[in-house]
C-alpha cells in the first residue's frame, strides 16, 4: 500500500535537523518524497492535522519476555530482583506465555511510537518470541539469553556453554533476516556474572565471524561490579569485556551507570554502543549514568525502557524526559538538551543497530518507520519548539499513527493487526498462570 501523510510538521532528524511543514509520501515500504504539497494519488491518505511527523523511536534495550512480570518484581535492588523474581519467572515461561508477553509488549511499544527494538529474551523457547514479533509488524533484533555460570539461577536457566552457543546459532540460522529483513538475530550473553569466560570469548569470536551484534548488560549496579571484580581477578566490567575480546563496534552494553574515565576511554576506543535506561536505573536504585561525559567522548548512547519488570512502562517519551531531567539535576540544565535526547531516541538507536543507512530519520530512500503525534492536546500547547514539546511534554498516548516498513500498524490510536482488549485479557490470564508456576506471590 502506498501512503501519503498530509499536512504534518515533519521533524526529519536528518543531519541538518530540518523541520518542515508538509507531506510525506511512502511507496513500497520506503520514503519516496517529502514536500510542502504532494498531489500524487496514493492508496491511503493520512491526515496528520498539523501533528508531528517523525521517525519511529528505536529502543535498544528491552526484554519482551518480562512484560508479564509487570507489578510482580517491584521495590527490590538488582541482584535480589533477578534472583527472587525475574529468574524464577523466566524459568517458568512456556511458549504460550512468551507469546502472550511478546504480543502485549509489541502492542504497547507500537501504540506509544516505538518501531524498532533490540531485545534480550530468556534462555529457552526463543522461537516463540521471534514468531510473535514477526506477526506483530515490529522491527526487532532479538537475542536468546545466554547463561552458563551462575549456580544461583534456576535449573532451567542453567545451560552448558556448547548448548548455549549451538542454540543461538540455530536461532540465527532460522530467523536472521526473516520478515523481509525486519527481524534479525543477535548474540545475548546476559552479563559477566552469569557467563563463563569461555562463553564470552566464544561469543566474541562468533560476533566477529558473523558480523553480528552482541547484546549484554554492564556496570548496572555496584553489587554487580563487585561480583565481576571477584570473578575476573580485579577487573571492572568494561575492562573484563575488553579482556575477553568483546569490546567492538558490535557490542551493545546496557546501562553503563558506573563507568570511570578508563572505562569510558575503552568504550570510545572500541566504538562500543551504550544503551541508557534511565527509568529502570531509577526504579532499581542503580544510579544515573554519566551520559553527557560519554557523548562528549564520541560514544554512541541510545535509549531503552528495559523490561516492564523493572520499569513498568515501555514508553520512550518517558525515557526521553527522564534522560534529560536527570542530567539537569546531576550537572546543570541544558547539559543534555531536548534535541540531543530525540537524536538518542532515533539516530543513535539506528547507529547502534547498524541500520543508520535505513532508519532513524525521515529522508528519501530510507525505510518508512514513521509516527504521527497528535498536537491537539492541552498538555502540548502552545508548543513553540518541537524538540522541547516532544521530549518534555508529550506522552505515548499522544501517538496517533505508527508505520513500520510502510505498513500502517496503529491507525488513529487503534492497533491494526491485533485486538487490544484480547491481547490484554490473554496477557492477564497468562501472567496469573506464570506467577503460580514460578511460586511468585
Amino acid at each position: 500500500m502506498s501512503l501519503l501523510i498530509r499536512g504534518g510538521l515533519v521533524v526529519t532528524m536528518n543531519d541538518a535537523f530540518e523541520v518542515l511543514d508538509g507531506d510525506v509520501s511512502i511507496q513500497d515500504g520506503r520514503i519516496a518524497a517529502i514536500a510542502s504539497n504532494i498531489p500524487d494519488r496514493h492508496d491511503r491518505v493520512i491526515d496528520a492535522g498539523g501533528g508531528y511527523v517523525l521517525p519511529g523511536f528505536i529502543q535498544t534495550h528491552v526484554h519482551l519476555c518480562q512484560t508479564l512480570f509487570r507489578g510482580f518484581a517491584d521495590d527490590l535492588p538488582l541482584m535480589d530482583w533477578l534472583r527472587r523474581r525475574v529468574w524464577p519467572m523466566e524459568a517458568a515461561h512456556t511458549p504460550a506465555s512468551l507469546t502472550a508477553a511478546t504480543r502485549l509488549a509489541a502492542t504497547e511499544l507500537l501504540g506509544s511510537g516505538t518501531t524498532s527494538v533490540l531485545t534480550m529474551e530468556t534462555v529457552h523457547d526463543t522461537d516463540a518470541v521471534f514468531e510473535a514479533v514477526a506477526r506483530s509488524g515490529l522491527r526487532a533484533t532479538i537475542g536468546k539469553c545466554m547463561m552458563d555460570f551462575d549456580a544461583q539461577a534456576p535449573a532451567r536457566l542453567q545451560e552448558t556453554m556448547h548448548a548455549s552457543i549451538d542454540e543461538s546459532l540455530a536461532i540465527r540460522a532460522r530467523w536472521d533476516g526473516a520478515a523481509r529483513g525486519r527481524v534479525r538475530a543477535a548474540f545475548a550473553p546476559r552479563f559477566a556474572v552469569s557467563c563463563s569466560r569461555d562463553l564470552l570469548e566464544a561469543v566474541a569470536s562468533l560476533s566477529h565471524e558473523h558480523r553480528a551484534l552482541v547484546h549484554t548488560h554492564a556496570s548496572e549496579s555496584r553489587d554487580e561490579i563487585a561480583i565481576v571484580k571477584n570473578i575476573s581477578g580485579g577487573m571492572t566490567n568494561i575492562e573484563y569485556l575488553n579482556d575477553v575480546h568483546l569490546a567492538s563496534p558490535r557490542l551493545c552494553a546496557a546501562h553503563c551507570v558506573w563507568v570511570d574515565d578508563r572505562e569510558q576511554r575503552l568504550l570510545a576506543e572500541h566504538d562500543v554502543k551504550v544503551l541508557h535506561c534511565p527509568g529502570s536505573n531509577l526504579k532499581l536504585g542503580s544510579g544515573v549514568a554519566p551520559v553527557p561525559e560519554m557523548r562528549a567522548r564520541g560514544i554512541t548512547v541510545s535509549l531503552g525502557a528495559d523490561g516492564a519488570a523493572c520499569n513498568n512502562r515501555l514508553d520512550m517519551f518517558e525515557e526521553m524526559r527522564l534522560a534529560a531531567v536527570l542530567q539537569a539535576m546531576r550537572q546543570r540544565p541544558g547539559v543534555l538538551p531536548a534535541r540531543d535526547v530525540l537524536w538518542m531516541a532515533t539516530r543513535a538507536g539506528a547507529r547502534t543497530l547498524g541500520l543508520d543507512h535505513d532508519i532513524g530519520s525521515i529522508e528519501v530512500g530510507k525505510r518508512a518507520d514513521v509516527i504521527v503525534v497528535d498536537r491537539d492536546r492541552p498538555h502540548l500547547a502552545p508548543g513553540p519548539d518541537p524538540y522541547s514539546t516532544l521530549v518534555y511534554a508529550a506522552r505515548g498516548s499522544d501517538v496517533r499513527f505508527t508505520i513500520v516498513d510502510g505498513e500502517l500498524l496503529v491507525d488513529d490510536f487503534a492497533p491494526v493487526r491485533v485486538d487490544r482488549a484480547q491481547v490484554v485479557a490473554e496477557a492477564r490470564a497468562a501472567a496469573r498462570d506464570l506467577a503460580a508456576r514460578a511460586g511468585v506471590v
